[in-house]
């Protein structure tokens, strides 16, 4: 029988080894799994390199992830914002490395890697300083129709992290409005995905028209209370 619910945070993420490419969903403070991350901070796995939209915010999350030391490497297209501060302290420091991709390429990039694709042209950052590799040497680049474009790469994962919102035993997940963001694509690009979700749905209750992301992509399910706010909102058990 397929059952990946899991009983807990750190008994789906025993294993997690020093240097792994961790993708973590979420955009901004949308569908960040928060408890997952929680988690990754108490495993403690060190030498990391992350992939997300955003580099952190406040001393939470992904942010806590950072000033705990974990973190050697952030790929990332939107790395400074108000209350970034924890990112912005390691990285004006040297503690900490950037590969800056923009929003539509990292998306691309971790697509490709979900399908299989060795590689795509794409005319988004051609001319600037990110058509150049970490090494100062520059990407391939191609005209095509007259147009230029700049080869880029896929980005796989070791571990994927995301936040969805309801899933049922086999791993089907299903998410809640903008917190689908990165959730689905990175759950295709990493050989291990893990998602806490609010409902565990008995099966074949799920409609199939509303699953994003099939269950063959999903290695564990995590339940996690859901709090509600004074504002009646919703977020996380702290």
């Amino acid at each position: 029988m397929i059952d990946k619910i899991s009983p807990s945070v750190a008994d789906a993420l025993r294993g997690i080894e020093d240097g792994a490419t961790v993708l973590i969903g979420g955009f901004g403070t949308a569908g960040i799994p928060n408890e997952l991350i929680d988690g990754l901070i108490e495993q403690g796995a060190r030498e990391l390199t992350v992939v997300n939209n955003n580099a952190g915010n406040g001393d939470h999350g992904l942010a806590a992830l950072l000033k705990a030391g974990r973190v050697r490497k952030i790929i990332c297209s939107f790395p400074r914002q108000a209350d970034s501060h924890v990112f912005d302290g390691l990285y004006r420091s040297g503690q900490i490395q950037l590969e800056l991709v923009p929003q539509g390429n990292l998306a691309e990039r971790l697509r490709a890697a979900g399908a299989g694709i060795g590689a795509f042209f794409t005319p988004t950052g051609f001319g600037t300083e990110l058509a150049l590799n970490a090494d100062g040497s520059p990407k391939e680049t191609r005209v095509i129709n007259g147009r230029p474009y700049v080869l880029e790469y896929p980005i796989h994962g070791d571990l994927a992290l995301v936040k969805a919102e309801r899933a049922d035993r086999w791993g089907n997940l299903t998410y809640r409005k903008a917190a689908r963001n990165f959730g689905p694509v990175m759950a295709t690009a990493a050989r291990r995905t893990i998602a806490s979700v609010f409902e565990v749905a008995e099966l074949g209750t799920l409609d199939p028209e509303s699953i994003v992301t099939p269950g063959i992509h999903v290695s564990a399910v995590v339940k996690i209370p859901r709090v509600v706010t004074q504002a009646g909102g919703f977020k996380s058990a702290a």
